[in-house]
Parts: C-alpha cells; sequence; structure tokens
C-alpha cells in the first residue's frame, strides 16, 4: 500500500475512532428522556376518605364529588361536634374566622392524562384541586386577591381553615403529612398534575427549585418514569405559582 493511502486510512480510523467515542460519551451524560405521556389512573387509589370523596372514571377524565369535611379535628367544626378540639397549634396570633365546617357538593373533572398547556391559565379563587382526603385546595391568596399574610392566623391545627363553610388548604396540610409524610402525595390540581410535600430525595424543597408555576418534572415514588408534579412548599407562593401548568379540568359547586 502506498504511503499517502495508509495515511487517508489511518486519517478515516482515527476519525471514526473519535465519533463512536464522542457518542459514547454523550449516551453517558444524558440521562434517558422522561416520558410526557403521562397517566394518573395508578394515584387514583390514595383518595381515600369513605363517605367523603369518591371517584369514577369515564374515557380520558376522572371525576371526583366530594363533601369537603375534613378526617380531622378542628376547632371550626363547632363545639359539641365530634371532631370538635380547641386550637392547640403553634401560632400565638392565632384568631378563629367566623366560618364553620359543613357539607359542600363538590366535583371535579379532570384529565387522567394531563399534559402542558401551551396557553396557561391563572388559578380561580375557590378550590383549584382536590386532596387525598377530599378537601379542597385553595391558591396562594386572600379573599379579594390579598396576600394570606393576614388570613393565616386563622388557620386551625391543621393549617385549613373554612370560607364561610367550605373548608379548604391554602398551605402544607398537615394532618396529611403527619399521616403519609412529607415527601407524600397529597392530591391532584385540577388540570390532572399531582401535588406532593416539602421534601423530595430526602431534601427540602424551595421555591427556587420550582419553576414559575411551582413545580418541575422528576420521577417519584408514584411515578418512576417521571411526571409533572407541584410542590407545596413552606414559603409564598406555598401551592401554585402564575398558574395551572396544565389545561385545568372543569369544577362545579
Amino acid at each position: 500500500m502506498k504511503k499517502n493511502s495508509k495515511i487517508k486510512v489511518f486519517i478515516m480510523l482515527t476519525f471514526i475512532a473519535f465519533i463512536l467515542i464522542s457518542c459514547s460519551s454523550s449516551d453517558e451524560e444524558d440521562p434517558t428522556p422522561i416520558s410526557t405521556n403521562y397517566d394518573i389512573s395508578a394515584i387514583l387509589i390514595k383518595f381515600d376518605n369513605p363517605g367523603v370523596v369518591s371517584y369514577s372514571v369515564s374515557g380520558n377524565t376522572v371525576t371526583f364529588t366530594t363533601t369537603n369535611l375534613p378526617n380531622h379535628k378542628s376547632p371550626y367544626w363547632g363545639i359539641g361536634h365530634v371532631n370538635y378540639e380547641a386550637y392547640n397549634g403553634t401560632n400565638s396570633a392565632w384568631n378563629q374566622n367566623p366560618g364553620s365546617i359543613e357539607a359542600q357538593n363538590i366535583t371535579f373533572t379532570i384529565p387522567i392524562n394531563p399534559a402542558e398547556a401551551q396557553n396557561k391559565s391563572a388559578t380561580p379563587m375557590g378550590p383549584i384541586g382536590i386532596s387525598r382526603n377530599g378537601v379542597v385546595f385553595f391558591n396562594q391568596y386572600a379573599a379579594g386577591g390579598a396576600s394570606l399574610s393576614g388570613e393565616i392566623d386563622s388557620f386551625d391545627q391543621y393549617l385549613g381553615h373554612p370560607a364561610m363553610t367550605t373548608y379548604h388548604y391554602h398551605i402544607r396540610p398537615k394532618y396529611l403529612t403527619d399521616t403519609f409524610g412529607e415527601d407524600s402525595f397529597l392530591g391532584l390540581l385540577s388540570d390532572g398534575f399531582p401535588v406532593y410535600g416539602s421534601t423530595e430525595n430526602g431534601e427540602t424543597v424551595t421555591n427556587v427549585d420550582l419553576d414559575d408555576y411551582h413545580g418541575h418534572t422528576h420521577a417519584t415514588s408514584d411515578f418512576p418514569n417521571g411526571i409533572y408534579h407541584y410542590h407545596i412548599t413552606n414559603e409564598d407562593p406555598y401551592l401554585n405559582g402564575n398558574g395551572f401548568f396544565g389545561t385545568a379540568g372543569t369544577i362545579t359547586r
């Protein structure tokens, strides 16, 4: 073989080896893409508060019906009720609001296969999601769109309170995190994406770890292939940021 031919072969083999090494390195460095074909069917069984919350699946939606009665004690049940308990939390500025806990009739129709919305929408005042015990989630605003900084002093020992007669959580639902853990699945927003607590993989989740909608995409214990999910953090906006990440379902009451 002529000298020039040998040089050409050497250069070609070197180039091929470089490409193979580069591809191999890239494959090792880039994680497997997380699927965006989400399906929340497997999580539905965790909605378990008999007589309060029920659900049924039809096609690509799940419909929840809830009476919205918490399965824990509260001063808002009223003296004489079996679940009445005077406030015994840690907020020295606690002040009971004039509301009370009464049964509601609230229905959520939520997508089974949630997806990112092309045009994001703001969360409404009132219910924006449902926790696993059937109590509704409200957004990060007090009445009139005000900050929660004043209203938070009326949250009971489990960090919920009523708006008139509709009990709800704006922030961490302490009864659920005490029962299931700070890293546990806590419920769904009406766009179908799950809500988790304030820790993940043993670390506290803060606002800087989350996007503008107060969520991110990672594997969770319930969704090992990954899913977009919200976190309830210990700082404003607590549960949700600039709106729903996905397309909200319907809520009737």
